[in-house]
């Protein structure tokens, strides 16, 4: 489990693959957010444990992967923070988890601030409730987006909201408890129109998994989208459904459409081994029997010895001889 997180990480950490996850969600696949206008952040956070023993103890949390860009350009450029949470098996949890990250993250943007004003001593002029927080009035916040991606081929049935985990669902109580929402994206819930809106390798990566138990939707796919992939693409795949693609030495990428009819014709070869080995068995242990049912027949005729006792002679297995009964 720790390595497919390792290898979709790594793969989810190229500018251009994030930016088409983020073109796709947030902007219905247009090309809003560019590759070189990303940057990565430190994943390292500081928080204190939620419902453990050691809550007095901060521990430390990682986010898979932060980064910040520009996405829109207006009077005043907005700046969006958006980080993709690599989550290859489903977390009951999910709300709480992405509440927890994002909180975090508006309240380094406050210490930040702070920070940034204390080094500055610019609180001239600034009222009481300016100079305690460190956040000024003119201060703004960038909005933090996580995004859900599982990788796995099967639907996903954990809350998709803070609100569906509360025990009360009474809505008068609800309404005073502000929801939080996952954003998620899962192969299973995409259709073929909208893996049409991924620009980059993605689109592949999460066709093949949407249709890792289909082998007619993965025919298909491999058919529509049959491009080269690279190592990260090719360790994705063999972690997530074990999809046993190879390079061989000196290859930096594997043909798609080739490496499955490799692959089919390798499954062909080995299953026809094992169907030759088993009617070679079949045919062996038929022989068998038929040498040992003609020695029984030689022992009973020429010793004139009652069945029972010419098959414990012989040490005919027991699971046989009602068999062999019905054949003297």
């Amino acid at each position: 489990m720790r390595y497919k997180d390792t290898v979709t990480k790594d793969y989810m950490k190229r500018n251009e693959i994030f930016a088409d996850a983020v073109n796709y969600y947030v902007f219905q696949g247009q090309q809003v957010v560019r590759p070189d206008q990303l940057r990565e952040l430190d994943t390292t956070e500081i928080v204190v444990p939620y419902g453990a023993d050691s809550a007095g103890e901060p521990e430390q949390r990682y986010r898979d992967v932060l980064k910040s860009l520009i996405a829109m350009m207006d009077d005043h450029a907005a700046y969006l923070i958006l980080g993709i949470e690599n989550q290859g098996e489903i977390h009951y949890a999910m709300p709480v988890k992405n509440l927890l990250y994002d909180a975090i993250n508006y309240a380094k943007q406050v210490q930040k601030a702070a920070n940034s004003h204390r080094e500055a001593k610019d609180a001239q002029g600034k009222n009481r409730g300016e100079f305690l927080s460190g956040f000024y009035k003119e201060d703004r916040l960038l909005p933090v987006i996580t995004l859900v991606i599982l990788w796995s081929p099967e639907a996903w049935d954990g809350p998709m909201s803070l609100h569906e985990m509360f025990l009360v669902q009474d809505e008068r109580i609800l309404s005073l408890v502000p929801d939080y929402k996952i954003h998620l994206i899962t192969p299973s819930g995409l259709s073929d129109q909208e893996l049409d809106k991924f620009h980059t390798s993605l689109r592949e990566v999460l066709s093949l998994i949407k249709y890792a138990n289909d082998k007619a939707g993965m025919e298909r796919t491999i058919q529509k989208n049959g491009h080269k992939l690279r190592i990260e693409e090719i360790h994705v795949l063999n972690r997530c459904i074990n999809m046993k693609l190879e390079l061989k030495d000196g290859e930096e990428e594997v043909e798609l459409c080739k490496a499955w009819e490799d692959m089919k014709k390798e499954v062909a070869e080995e299953t026809a081994k094992r169907v030759e080995a088993e009617t070679t068995k079949r045919v062996e242990a038929a022989t068998k029997d038929s040498t040992l049912l003609e020695s029984l027949r030689n022992l009973m005729e020429s010793l004139h010895m009652p069945a029972d006792q010419a098959m414990e002679i012989l040490r005919v297995p027991e699971s046989k001889r009602t068999t062999f009964s019905a054949m003297l």
